[in-house]
């Protein structure tokens, strides 16, 4: 192929790998000895899912196995498929097969594909007359059938580091894809990617083009920043000013002032942070601080971060605007958190308590003769469901009272509750 005609072929499809060895990252799962790895080798496909971020390599090594196992590659996009296509790859399988050659179909993004569609593919699968591969970047265990999930083998792709996009950056210099670029270009490039290698790619293409217009021998910094424009100069991923912000979104929401919080959210929006980023902060902030005093935030947080899933960018960021609004609003208790870092510290400074006979398992009869379980007291049968005076903690260990209400939200009603618990089991001893 001529280097004109090469020009036209994104980046991203010049660069593509085209053994096993030439896959950058990954090596948990692909270094010698390991598992996919083995799979290669085997000489035996079987069915997987690959899950992890975009731009991790989940098409790639899909690519790679069809290759590996001289398989016709049947790619099927789950957001803009169907039955249809289902349909087709079937008779595609049913005529390579015909012609003693195997098929592999590859699903991308199969958690958008509903459960009959999932469905569709079993029988071919347990039939052997395709190879089933999904890519998803959500849990299979809760996006993918169960029927399906128990015939594929699940393989979780990681993040890309910023040694391996770096080493895509020089990958990209050998071909010539483009000129020479600032060591502290690449930093930002990198630190822009976030792990995804298709980011950085497209990133690349777009920073070749312009130099080549701009016949430019070298990418510098200032350059670079003035091709892509604002998004990469106001949050340099791991810089000081994106973590100061997001420290003033949490530390808003925490102070309960739904103007701060939803101004500093668009900041980081605007600036061009990555919304799922965002989601994750929000469920933490639930979690962290405002926990028991109203467990419907954390809900509201994951259900933000879902709408957000489904309806991208700029619908799904009402979501999560919605959300850090309630959280602002929402009483605060950081009481949880205290207490399980307290009862973390403490576990991991004490020794290891043997459990009370009466709180053991006795599945055997061994067991039982042993006395394992013997005395316990089944709560539901006792005045109230609550057995009192009952104890629960290793033997000779006192109360901790690693978990402490504040007298805010539901956790108000929860302290009563203790209180009250409390009385019983102190008039019971």
């Amino acid at each position: 192929m001529s280097a004109s005609a090469s020009q036209h072929i994104p980046l991203a499809e010049r660069l593509r790998p085209q053994t096993l060895s030439e896959v950058v990252g990954q090596q948990h799962l692909l270094g010698e000895g390991m598992a996919l790895r083995l799979a290669f080798e085997s000489g035996q496909p079987h069915s997987c899912i690959f899950w992890g971020p975009p731009g991790t390599g989940k098409t790639t090594i899909a690519r790679l196995m069809a290759d590996a196992f001289e398989a016709q590659f049947i790619t099927i996009s789950a957001v803009l498929g169907g039955v249809k296509d289902i349909r087709e790859a079937v008779e595609k399988a049913q005529l390579a097969q015909q012609q003693g050659r195997r098929t592999l179909v590859f699903v991308d993004e199969v958690h958008r594909f509903n459960k009959s569609q999932q469905d569709a593919f079993l029988p071919h699968v347990e039939s052997g007359l395709f190879t089933f591969i999904g890519a998803t970047t959500e849990n299979p265990s809760f996006e993918v059938n169960s029927a399906l999930l128990s015939r594929a083998a699940v393989y979780v792709l990681n993040a890309l580091t910023a040694d391996d996009l770096k080493q895509i950056v020089a990958l990209a210099q050998v071909h010539q894809a483009l000129p020479a670029i600032e060591s502290i270009a690449i930093e930002r490039l990198v630190a822009y990617a976030d792990g995804d290698a298709r980011r950085l790619l497209n990133t690349l293409e777009t920073l070749a083009v312009a130099a080549t217009q701009e016949k430019r021998t070298e990418i510098t910094d200032v350059w670079l920043l003035k091709v892509l424009g604002e998004r990469m100069r106001r949050y340099d991923k791991g810089g000081e000013q994106f973590y100061d912000t997001i420290s003033a979104l949490h530390k808003s929401v925490r102070g309960s002032d739904p103007d701060a919080a939803l101004y500093w959210l668009v900041r980081m929006l605007d600036g061009g942070a990555d919304p799922r980023y965002m989601a994750r902060r929000l469920i933490r902030m639930a979690n962290e601080d405002i926990g028991l005093a109203d467990p419907r935030a954390l809900r509201l947080a994951l259900d933000a971060a879902e709408v957000y899933e489904r309806l991208g960018t700029p619908e799904g960021e009402l979501a999560l605007a919605e959300c850090v609004v309630y959280l602002a609003v929402a009483p605060k208790s950081n009481a949880v958190y205290k207490a399980f870092n307290a009862a973390k510290a403490f576990v991991k400074q004490d020794g290891t308590r043997p459990v009370p006979m009466h709180l053991r398992n006795a599945p055997t009869k061994l067991m039982k003769q042993l006395d394992y379980g013997k005395g316990y007291r089944y709560a539901h049968d006792e005045a109230g469901g609550f057995a009192a005076g009952e104890r629960y903690l290793p033997e000779g260990m006192a109360e901790p009272g690693f978990y402490q209400p504040v007298e805010r939200g539901l956790e108000i009603k929860i302290a009563d509750k203790l209180r009250s618990l409390k009385m019983r089991n102190d008039q019971a001893r």
